[in-house]
């Protein structure tokens, strides 16, 4: 739809699941059914509309805040929601979360975003087949619900690449290991950083009195709630897993390195003594032995593969070797 609203749809009514023009909208009447109204604050008709919308100002702030943390907030009309979901859009990284802010009231909902998040187009999709939520207590938890199962899909797939990631260690160690275990370290302290806050927000929103969540929606929620903190233990455990493969990398390279530096110690050891004798006959003044001799040259090499022989017998006498 134009003018920066993406979807307008009625979700209850004799029209439910048909998508409203402008005019419509500014017709809207309660008894029309429950409104649904889906913006992208960034386009200035949006924001236009948003301001003569009639909303108090926290609730306002929210919806046309730039960055948001996840958070719940009560109003005497309805609830605030801004919560975060997984960045599924083609080109762009999962863990880099899509803001979505909802303002819920008994016969009205406005939410906004920016960039398209895949859980609000399933509620969408489901609303215009006629089986979408049909009050906004519904609506709000198809959402967190979607939501959080987006979350561990993706916490599933960062499982996936870890086991893989384990494997490569034990069999084979190339330059991109660290790149990509550092990697996946990084996404899941972001990931971290925005489930913890909703988490808090879902457990407030457990808390709230709220005149929109009757009993049965506050199981449903409850439900979604051990859900999420299921994916923060499951993310928990990644990271310290992470951590565990990090360091075992390190550990193997460090090994890698003290090998070839003691193979390096060896032969500085079998040379030390035969570069001093070559040195000590190679000085050009007199009395060296065997200068005059045709056979002191071959008598000396004999005597120095003699001497590695030696060395070699007592390396593996102390086993060194």
């Amino acid at each position: 739809m134009n003018n920066g609203f993406i979807y307008s749809l009625l979700l209850t009514g004799p029209n439910a699941g048909q998508s409203l023009t402008i005019e419509q909208i500014a017709q809207w009447q309660p008894t029309d059914g429950l409104l649904w109204l889906h913006l992208r604050y960034r386009e200035p008709k949006a924001r236009q509309w948003l301001l003569n919308s009639g909303l108090d100002r926290v609730e306002m702030d929210t919806l046309l805040a730039t960055d948001t943390r996840p958070r719940v907030l009560s109003s005497e009309k309805g609830i605030l929601l801004a919560l975060r979901g997984v960045n599924l859009n083609p080109g762009s990284d999962p863990e880099d979360m899509v803001a979505v802010r909802i303002y819920a009231e008994e016969y009205k909902i406005i939410s906004t975003c920016e960039r398209q998040l895949q859980s609000v187009i399933d509620v969408a999709d489901a609303i215009t087949q006629g089986k979408g939520p049909i009050d906004s207590a519904a609506f709000i938890m198809a959402i967190c619900e979607r939501l959080t199962q987006r979350k561990v899909e993706f916490i599933g797939k960062l499982e996936e690449q870890l086991d893989e990631l384990e494997e490569r260690v034990v069999t084979q160690v190339n330059k991109t290991l660290r790149t990509d275990i550092a990697e996946l370290r990084r996404q899941t302290v972001v990931l971290r950083r925005y489930l913890a806050p909703q988490r808090e927000a879902f457990y407030r929103m457990l808390q709230e009195a709220s005149e929109l969540f009757d009993h049965n929606d506050k199981v449903r929620l409850r439900e979604i709630h051990e859900t999420l903190i299921r994916v923060i233990e499951d993310l928990d455990a990644i990271r310290d897993r992470a951590s565990v493969t990090q360091e075992e990398l390190q550990s193997q390279q460090s090994e890698q390195v003290n090998q070839r530096l003691y193979f390096l110690s060896l032969i500085s050891a079998v040379f030390l003594p035969l570069g001093f004798l070559t040195g000590l006959l190679g000085v050009n003044i007199g009395g060296i032995p065997g200068a005059e001799s045709n056979w002191a040259f071959a008598a000396f090499c004999g005597g120095l593969f003699a001497l590695i022989g030696l060395q070699m017998y007592l390396f593996y006498r102390l086993k060194w070797l």
